[in-house]
């Protein structure tokens, strides 16, 4: 838990439309380390999503540096981009949306496998462990996306997050669009993940009692902007500041 493998330093998003400009994240700054998992809350538009996307590349930094493993990844292209996605992956609110709707989940999960160049049968061995580890019988590996429930698409898709082997698993609002009953088997299968593969987890979601249950520590954003970080049974329990109030009370009440 002392080693540090991801750093936020000081991160700045700046949209601009015409000469109208908006600051949607503004001098966030984190560290991330081995095994742990960092919680992200805040309200609808308060950046969660965007500093997630900025360490992804899936959105340019307008100010700031990542670094990965020690390595600045702030500008990175092609093939040390590549690099940096065997590190670090995501799965997001929509599973059904990350698939494409021609292929099956085989295709879909097996294709980062096949860019390493494993052969094809290689690859479906490979698909079926990763479907099985996530709770899949190996059949659901000839199955399109349509053909399967959201929580099953929703495991699909952390097979193939897992595939590459990565150090940092990102869930943006991974289990909101789930029903409880399945949102607790996906909690249960990342918690098994954080523990026996020693993944480390940057967790966004708007449910604190799940934060509270699977993080390790949280940063509050409000208007782009970290007002509180700690433990979450401390931010949840006695909260500082009046927004994180709010929040909370907004949840339990």
């Amino acid at each position: 838990m002392d080693d540090v493998i991801l750093e936020a330093q000081h991160l700045k998003k700046v949209f601009i439309s015409g000469k109208k400009s908006m600051t949607a994240v503004d001098d966030v700054s984190f560290e991330l380390r081995q095994g742990e998992c960092l919680g992200i809350v805040g309200e609808s538009g308060s950046g969660k999503s965007t500093i997630v996307k900025m360490i992804t590349h899936l959105q340019s930094i307008t100010e700031g540096n990542v670094i990965l493993k020690g390595k600045d990844i702030t500008n990175v292209k092609g093939k040390e981009l590549r690099e940096v996605y065997k590190d670090i992956q995501m799965v997001f609110q929509m599973p059904m949306e990350s698939f494409d709707p021609r292929c099956t989940l085989e295709d879909g999960i097996g294709e980062s496998l096949r860019n390493m160049g494993l052969s094809r049968k290689e690859t479906r061995e490979r698909v079926e462990k990763l479907l099985e580890r996530c709770g899949l019988d190996k059949e659901y590996a000839e199955r399109y996306p349509h053909q399967v429930s959201g929580g099953q698409c929703q495991r699909a898709a952390i097979a193939r997050a897992l595939a590459v082997e990565p150090s940092i698993l990102i869930c943006d609002e991974a289990t909101s669009a789930l029903d409880v009953t399945i949102q607790k088997q996906i909690m249960e299968l990342l918690e098994d993940l954080k523990e026996k593969n020693g993944l480390s987890f940057i967790f966004i979601c708007h449910n604190l009692a799940l934060v509270q249950m699977f993080c390790d520590r949280v940063l509050v954003l409000y208007e782009g902007k970290v007002v509180e970080s700690g433990i979450p049974d401390d931010i949840i329990n006695e909260p500082k500041e009046e927004y994180t109030r709010r929040l909370v009370d907004a949840v339990l009440s």
